[in-house]
């Protein structure tokens, strides 16, 4: 009957209502429920007993009682995620009304823009392969031919194609469906490709920066975009198709000649341990200058002036020149860390020495024309070294020689080094040492006013406030404690070379200026959290406009443009798994939270966010406490079954996207959790 009373135990409260009131909208949990349709449990009082939240199904009984909805002390995504398992149609569309007005595709006032993904060029195999009889009736049209070769001309943030989804992209580049499957079946060098790339060929791998350049890579490709005055951002230039999945990229100025407009750039991209290197023109031509072996892994890619440098971990070096056009490499200790400080490399190696090479010079010896390698500093305790941070004070440019050096090791350690002229001829001098890790030390960064330090302990930074007198660090009253948190940031077991390049949490920015780390808690999530790296507070968090997953990521300062009163701005730069690139404002984000309330400003992830973010994971590990952040491989493994131990790549250097060049800290083998 219409007026039967309806007694339900919903996770453990008793409700009362009519059948009327259950099933007033057709196709709902209820009616399938009171038809039969669906098996009920009862307890021993005979009420339905549904397993489900008490406090949000007396918000759906009361809707639908008199279509009124109270949302107070009420969370708007669990409600609508109960309406729809309830089948609540009615409500499900107020619910998702309500997040479409509290979330804009266009982004809140942080966002700057977006940049499409640039067609994926075709491989050189599929470009040869002639059509089989069976789609011998399926030709390339015109526009699929201009579509796939038309990779120089300018695309602006405005003019982004429609959304496509990778195999239809990579379907309509190729212009047939025989093309799409042969495009999968590619054999190459399983050890060094990406099989994940053939899958979603227009995942963001990495993003680089560089005045008003940006250099994007993909598992088989790279692209480089331009931003021009008043015209906005445009797409100058892909690569051809590399077989081998890309580990590394780099993107830097040429050196031209004086009174010329310097307008070209170099992009390098290493896989496995071959280097390609490119230079392109202002108008998106492009020549391959050559690909160069460095017989091991390449670690590390950056550029220092006009040459191109790539480090192994198991001591390697490799420097081309611009001006004589000369690949050389050079056999060193094993190299654990380094940092780059204007024409100088400073290497930090595994038997816990400081080398050092003014890459200006090129200096070569008379005697057997090799780079010449000078140890600057040997550790006390001849611990491995780890992590370098160089920080070159306002004589430096002076003098030459006032150089101060924040170093951690293997065994937690943090050391600060201070050269200056009165002790040019004996070295540098041990400034201050701090024993506040219990785990190595993965990154250090000294700047103008702080020194930080992360250790492998869940990225656990205990950073300090530097005092300095005239520019250079006094000991009156020296450095103080700060802040100590963590940067918790989950890793995926079998992540490649390229993902943890482009998800380096930094920190990043200029020493005499405002830093911050990003933290990308989970691996696949479209939030990111940006705190100062020097105490940890939170400036803002960004989400993707599209709700994609974030795959890379990096800070950069773009130029102002030549109006007058012009200044550089600072940008997140995003890339996503479906290949688009996201622009974030970080200047505005530092304004605003430097005009607000200091007391209401958080720190990462609140419980209730992380928990939020946690379900995106299957935490598996059987870890009693995961170390989940990299850690030096001279970390010694508790024997048992209680670690759960993968070793995500070989020793490397990781690096950092800030202004198109690395941190220089040491990422070997991973305890990992996974995901």
């Amino acid at each position: 009957m219409p007026g039967d009373v309806i007694h339900l135990n919903v996770g453990g409260t008793r409700f009362s209502t009519s059948r009327q009131t259950l099933t007033w909208i057709q196709d709902s949990f209820f009616t399938s429920l009171l038809s039969g349709r669906i098996l009920s449990l009862k307890d021993e009082t005979g009420a339905i007993f549904i397993d489900r939240d008490p406090k949000l199904f007396s918000v759906i009984l009361n809707f639908l009682r008199s279509k009124d909805v109270d949302l107070s002390g009420i969370s708007l995504s669990a409600l609508k995620h109960e309406a729809e398992y309830f089948g609540i149609t009615p409500l499900v569309r107020r619910l998702v009304l309500c997040e479409d007005l509290e979330h804009s595709s266009c982004g809140d006032v942080l966002f700057h823009g977006s940049l499409g993904p640039p067609c994926p060029p075709v491989p050189e195999i599929l470009e040869k392969k002639p059509v089989s009889q069976s789609t011998s009736n399926i030709t390339r049209s015109p526009q699929h031919t201009t579509q796939a070769h038309a990779r120089s001309q300018s695309m602006h943030v405005n003019q982004a194609p429609p959304r496509q989804d990778a195999a239809t992209r990579v379907t309509s580049c190729f212009g047939c469906v025989e093309s799409r499957t042969s495009f999968r079946n590619v054999q190459v060098d399983k050890h060094r490709s990406d099989v994940l790339g053939y899958l979603n060929p227009l995942k963001v791998t990495m993003v680089q920066g560089h005045h008003n350049w940006i250099c994007i890579s993909y598992p088989h490709f790279v692209c480089c975009f331009r931003m021009k005055d008043s015209t906005g951002w445009h797409h100058i230039w892909s690569s051809p198709y590399m077989e081998n999945a890309v580990d590394r990229v780099a993107l830097n100025a040429k050196v031209v000649a004086q009174n010329q407009e310097n307008t070209n750039k170099m992009v390098a991209a290493s896989m496995g341990s071959f280097v390609q290197l490119w230079l392109i023109m202002d108008d998106g031509s492009s020549r391959e200058i050559g690909m160069f072996d460095l017989s091991v892994s390449v670690d590390s890619l950056f550029f220092i002036g006009s040459q191109l440098v790539a480090l192994s971990q198991f001591g390697k070096i490799g420097v081309w020149h611009s001006m004589t056009q000369h690949w050389q490499i050079q056999d060193v200790i094993p190299i654990t860390s380094y940092d780059t400080a204007g024409s100088f490399l400073l290497l930090g190696c595994q038997n816990g020495s400081i080398y050092y090479i003014d890459m200006q010079k090129f200096p070569l010896r008379m005697k057997d024309n090799d780079l010449l390698v000078t140890e600057l500093y040997k550790d006390p305790s001849e611990d491995m070294v780890t992590a370098l941070s160089v920080y070159l004070t306002p004589k430096t440019s002076l003098s030459g020689n006032w150089i101060e050096i924040a170093y951690g090791t293997s065994s937690g350690t943090v050391r600060v080094i201070v050269q200056h002229p009165e002790t040019v001829g004996h070295g540098p001098q041990l400034f201050q040492t701090f024993t506040v890790h219990r785990s190595p030390v993965t990154k250090v960064m000294l700047s103008e006013k702080h020194l930080v330090s992360v250790c492998s302990e869940y990225n656990h930074v205990r950073t300090w406030s530097v005092t300095r007198f005239r520019g250079m660090i006094s000991t009156q009253p020296g450095s103080t404690p700060l802040a100590s948190f963590k940067i918790v940031s989950l890793d995926e077991v079998e992540e490649q070379a390229s993902s943890s390049t482009g998800n380096d949490f930094g920190p990043y920015g200029e020493q005499d200026d405002q830093q911050v780390f990003i933290q990308k808690t989970v691996p696949e999530t479209d939030k990111l959290f940006i705190r100062l790296s020097s105490n940890g507070q939170r400036v803002c968090v960004i989400s993707s406009v599209d709700n994609s997953s974030i795959a890379a990521f990096c800070v950069h300062e773009c130029e102002g443009s030549n109006r007058m009163g012009s200044r550089p701005r600072r940008y997140i730069f995003t890339g996503h798994t479906n290949g688009t690139i996201q622009m974030w404002d970080l200047t505005t984000a530092l304004e605003m939270m430097n005009k607000s309330d200091g007391e209401s400003r958080k720190g990462g992830p609140t419980p209730e966010e992380l928990m939020k973010l946690l379900d995106q994971c299957d935490l598996t590990s059987r870890n009693t406490t995961p170390s989940i952040s990299p850690a030096p491989s001279v970390l010694q493994v508790p024997m048992g079954p209680t670690v759960s131990y993968q070793s995500s790549r070989p020793n490397s250097i990781a690096m950092d996207s800030d202004a198109g060049e690395e941190d220089g800290n040491y990422y070997p083998d991973t305890i990992v959790t996974k995901i």
